[in-house]
């Protein structure tokens, strides 16, 4: 990945902070009839030296044989992400020597990819993932909340996946090459446009802006 050191985002609780609040990964592998890229929410586990990203697809899934006994893979995590209007930019009224640009967070995890067999892992593996979503809800729902016949199906439909993660990098292009002026005008457009993503926008913006 093209990484400027004005976007670079090293620190290892924010890459941490986008994988939690965005967890489906595109998850990227290559074998022998080219590159093939699913679709997959992942949880990452703390450990040594990275941690891993755990997570499960469907047992049908032609990447199941193509991980065999372990295959590297790039997981890509996107956070906030946006178009940015000139229209935002203080500048643009001194010289209109503006142009738009996209803003984006992003996450890239290189690591060794697996399948993962065991029946007790992998329904462990579901209570952590639905934990971890439904907390958010006034009454959590729960797996065991489900007939145990129906959840021992499902069980047996799907396959378990682990990246022993090798190395994890994180960009945040969001206005740090604009002068302080301009990022405080392009605040003040995206609170203006009020949208939930444009004040997410803004709130990334805000915690790298320089002091105006």
């Amino acid at each position: 990945m093209y990484l400027p050191s004005a976007f670079a985002e090293a620190r290892p609780d924010q890459l941490a902070a986008l994988i939690a609040q965005q967890p489906l990964a595109t998850l990227i592998v290559q074998h022998q009839g080219g590159l093939d890229a699913d679709h997959v929410p992942l949880l990452l586990r703390p450990g040594a030296p990275h941690g891993t990203l755990a997570g499960h697809i469907a047992a049908a899934n032609p990447l199941v044989a193509r991980i065999g006994d372990g295959i590297d893979c790039l997981a890509v995590f996107h956070g906030v992400q946006g178009y940015i209007s000139p229209n935002g930019y203080a500048s643009k009224a001194q010289g209109g020597k503006v142009m738009p640009t996209w803003n984006y967070e992003v996450v890239h995890v290189h690591g060794r990819l697996r399948c993962v067999r065991d029946p007790a892992w992998l329904l462990a593996l579901l209570h952590a993932l639905t934990d971890t979503q439904e907390q958010s809800q006034a009454s959590p729902w729960r797996v065991n909340d489900a007939p145990p016949d129906y959840i021992d199906r499902l069980l047996g439909a799907i396959v378990g996946i682990e990246i022993d993660i090798g190395s994890m990098q994180g960009k945040a292009k969001l206005s740090q090459n604009q002068p302080a002026a301009n990022q405080q005008s392009l605040l003040a457009a995206l609170h203006g446009a009020g949208d939930a993503t444009s004040l997410q926008m803004a709130a990334a913006i805000k915690e790298r802006a320089k002091p105006g």
